[in-house]
């Protein structure tokens, strides 16, 4: 993985550290919605939920269309596809890091084994 790839998914890591964002990024997950109906039941204010999707917006997590007279949002996956081929490849890296260190520890126990 390229380094721009890597400074790419952190930016959605960062994006997605706040549990608000997260919180609004579930709520997008099963529709577009307007900002008042994602402000709804949550205790804040349009304009701070607009905030959070500023930053969501920035990484690509979500695009906002202008409908009629309201902004609505919608979740766009490419950057968690992007963020999830980083974790996989991580995560295969670890394991094999794993199986080496257990396949050493199984060759270590065998040699005192008499």
């Amino acid at each position: 993985m390229q380094l721009q790839d890597s400074m790419r998914s952190a930016a959605v890591f960062a994006a997605l550290g706040d549990a608000t964002r997260l919180h609004l990024m579930a709520r997008l997950a099963d529709q577009e919605r307007s900002i008042s109906a994602l402000a709804e039941g949550t205790g804040m204010s349009r304009q701070a939920v607009t905030k959070h999707l500023a930053v969501l917006a920035r990484n690509g997590l979500v695009r906002g269309a202008r409908r009629g007279r309201e902004r609505r949002y919608r979740a766009d996956t490419a950057p968690l596809l992007e963020a999830t081929a980083w974790l996989h490849d991580y995560r295969r890296q670890w394991e094999e890091s794993f199986d080496r260190l257990d396949a050493h520890l199984h060759s270590l126990s065998q040699e005192k084994t008499p």
